[in-house]
């Protein structure tokens, strides 16, 4: 697939987003707008799955292993040093019990020891959870014909949202699948759909969606609203279409440490909240007020998810991609 610079810029901003959102409220701050960066990571998954799905044709079974083998291990090793940095005291408000620590490993939901919220051990696993959710039922649709499945996931996204406001269910799994925030995933879909069809705003339209977007953000900020997928999420959408549509225009050129920082977006997500605890406690030590706290924690974090980047996921990406050429190669070879 080709790059797209936008969805890059996109994913990098989404990541630093939650990485201020995380490290303003470590020191008592606010900055809830922060957590939007979710929302619209969902949106961009389901618009990338949308797209590969249709440029690279894939089986049910080899698109959720292709899935998992990405996310994974990554979020397993970080969840290992939570436990262990638990265990020795370095988190001494973190709670494990043993059900909760296989149900992290596994992408199951289930309510936190330490707070009764359904949180995983690494506490922004919870997006991951949804994910894995996400592609279970996408992998469903790869098993019918290509135009049976938008259909087929806009069935069972409505399902699911739909159940969950008529029984309003507590059971922490059907409670999480259930929510508001999995329309943003199909709402992704869709717009790939668009996009795929060349049904794109032009320059202006297209400026004016980003426009609305951030303005929306802007103002969801500025006047101290709670976070809200209802209004999040078409806020997401708006900016990611306005952005593919500058982007088909070639309004969009590359910016190298944008297109970094989102290659590097997933790793920033799953270790920035270690180097924000250690320099939060440090800052403490030192007297240092909240502002440069928050500054301190934001370069930290995003060094660490970048160093990971380097020496963690790229690693395991190239060992996992070299056992499935080798899987491939096998199953390719005549008995």
């Amino acid at each position: 697939m080709k790059t797209l610079y936008g969805i890059q810029y996109l994913r990098a901003f989404a990541a630093l987003a939650v990485v201020v959102f995380h490290a303003a409220e470590k020191v008592g701050e606010h900055f809830a707008i922060g957590a939007a960066g979710v929302d619209v990571f969902f949106v961009i998954s389901g618009f990338i799955m949308w797209v590969i799905s249709d440029r690279r044709p894939m089986s049910p079974q080899q698109f959720l292993f292709d899935r998992v083998r990405r996310i994974a291990p990554s979020y397993w090793l970080v969840t290992a040093v939570m436990i262990v940095g638990a265990v020795v005291g370095l988190f001494p408000n973190l709670k494990l019990t043993a059900s909760h620590i296989i149900a992290s490993l596994f992408f199951v939901p289930m309510r936190s020891p330490s707070n009764g919220e359904i949180w995983p051990v690494l506490v922004q696993g919870w997006t991951l959870n949804f994910e894995i959710f996400f592609y279970v039922l996408f992998a469903g649709a790869l098993f019918l014909p290509r135009n049976w499945r938008l259909g087929f996931l806009s069935l069972a996204f409505g399902g699911f949202f739909a159940f969950g406001l008529i029984f309003q269910p507590t059971s922490p799994a059907l409670h999480t699948y259930t929510r508001p925030i999995i329309l943003e995933f199909l709402g992704g879909v869709f717009l790939a759909e668009l996009w795929l069809r060349r049904w794109i705003a032009g320059t202006s339209l297209g400026l004016a969606c980003v426009g609305a977007s951030l303005s929306g953000f802007a103002a969801i900020f500025l006047i101290g609203a709670d976070f809200d997928e209802a209004i999040c999420g078409p806020l997401a959408m708006a900016l990611v279409y306005g952005m593919v549509s500058l982007e088909a225009d070639g309004s969009i050129g590359r910016v190298p440490l944008l297109t970094y920082l989102g290659d590097a977006s997933y790793s920033i997500y799953l270790w920035h909240t270690l180097a924000i605890s250690v320099i939060v406690k440090i800052a403490g030590f030192a007297g240092l007020s909240s502002a440069p706290t928050v500054v301190a924690s934001v370069i930290g974090g995003t060094i660490l998810g970048t160093a990971a980047y380097e020496f963690v996921e790229k690693p395991f990406r190239k060992m996992f991609s070299r056992t499935g050429s080798k899987q491939g190669a096998l199953a390719r070879r005549p008995s």
